[in-house]
């Protein structure tokens, strides 16, 4: 993996992403889905790095990590998808890079960039047409950021402090899905790129 020029710091929030090799699938059914969410538990609270948001898909994922210690937030997704990888290649007889390149990160620098990510996040299985609704998609975090699961990987804390209530994050979110709100060009621009990386 090449070296990056991101410094990671404790305190900051960091996008990390993405896809399968040739836009193949990387999870192909609800058993791969939830392996990769336990190692993430697993490895994110050994590296004290809080999961915020993220949402798996069939051929790519996205998460907002917050790094709470020392160690880089960047080690949680080499530790889990070095390990998804191995296994997912030996149970399905397979070789051979899974992922099409290194994880992407990139560092969140202000509160506006960091809410708009969150609904981005937790709204793509709709803008995929993956599910008719956010609610369907049980591999993101959404449903507990709403009160309507009981997941471990949230951080209640930061749905409060950020957004007020689950009510109001709903609302948040469906003002993208519906086309209500605006983005800011330069927030759209970095969306239409991870869109067409």
């Amino acid at each position: 993996m090449p070296k990056r020029n991101l410094q990671f710091v404790a305190g900051q929030y960091y996008h990390i992403y993405n896809r399968g090799a040739g836009r193949q699938s990387i999870f192909l059914n609800n058993e791969n889905y939830t392996y990769a969410l336990r190692l993430l538990k697993r490895v994110a609270a050994e590296c004290q790095v809080s999961v915020i948001a993220y949402c798996l898909l069939p051929n790519h994922y996205h998460w907002l990590l917050r790094q709470d210690g020392d160690c880089p937030a960047s080690a949680v997704p080499k530790r889990v998808f070095g390990s998804y990888s191995q296994a997912f290649n030996k149970i399905y007889n397979r070789s051979g890079a899974l992922f099409e390149g290194p994880f992407k990160a990139i560092v969140v620098e202000t509160n506006g960039y960091l809410h708009h990510l969150c609904r981005y996040i937790h709204a793509n299985p709709v803008r995929h047409a993956i599910a008719f609704d956010l609610e369907m998609w049980p591999y993101s975090n959404y449903l507990d950021w709403i009160g309507k699961r009981n997941g471990t990987l949230v951080d209640p804390a930061f749905v409060e402090t950020h957004f007020g209530s689950a009510i109001a994050y709903q609302a948040y979110v469906q003002s993208l899905l519906t086309g209500e709100v605006q983005l800011p060009k330069s927030l759209q621009g970095y969306l239409d790129q991870l869109e067409n990386e």
